[in-house]
């Protein structure tokens, strides 16, 4: 299992969770992405990154809320293709 960076995490882009991830799994491109992304194959479901985030943006992937299911595919996606994952984005919260 992995966990997913939903919604809330929008054009905020807090880095707590980064900064406590043990593997170093989640990613964004500065000044490009509006949200971080974690990697799925890369997580380790340890949850430290859960209680860092300020606006309650990660799940455990089987507890994303269902309006925001999309958001597991999200993640996964922008580790094969960004262009995909941020259009994505865009339609799921547009500017």
């Amino acid at each position: 299992m992995t966990y997913v960076i939903a919604e809330p995490c929008i054009d905020v882009l807090d880095l707590a969770c980064v900064s406590v991830c043990p593997v170093d799994c989640i990613h964004y491109e500065e000044g490009v992405d509006r949200k971080l992304f974690i990697d799925p194959n890369e997580c380790i479901d340890c949850g430290a990154c859960e209680p860092e985030c300020p606006v309650n943006a990660i799940f455990p992937e089987d507890q994303v809320p269902t309006e925001w299911a999309s958001y597991t595919q999200m993640d996964a996606v922008w580790y094969t293709d960004r262009g995909a994952a941020r259009e994505m984005v865009d339609a799921a919260k547009p500017r």
